[in-house]
């Protein structure tokens, strides 16, 4: 079982091959090819690669699945006894990303 740890949308994330992941809003469009350079570690077989700050020639390569917008957050803001209220909702735009294959200058580790 290989890993690797990227880092995407100013989040560090734990990846596996043949799996999907929710990450920040990519601009690519659903059903096309991604390769994400910014590789922290790579895990093989016991086999750990950790890179300063990246590891060198290693990617990940995945297929973005579709684009959608995260669960409503609402923030509530009050100042007590000053009749200050203010409440705003958010949602985040997700992207989900299926993970195919962790490579290793140029070779792949893992995946279907």
């Amino acid at each position: 079982m290989s890993y690797a740890i990227i880092e995407t949308g100013g989040k560090q994330l734990r990846v596996e091959p043949g799996r999907f992941y929710d990450i920040e809003l990519l601009p690519v469009e659903p059903e096309e090819k991604v390769t994400i350079e910014r590789v922290l570690l790579v895990e093989n077989d016991g086999d750990v690669t950790i890179g300063q700050p990246w590891v060198d020639g290693a990617t990940v390569e995945g297929t973005v699945m579709r684009h959608f917008r995260d669960r409503k957050i609402l923030v509530y803001k009050m100042k007590p006894k000053k009749k200050t209220r203010k409440k705003r909702g958010h949602r985040q735009e997700i992207t989900r990303l299926m993970v195919d294959a962790i490579s290793m200058n140029g070779s792949a580790r893992g995946g279907d």
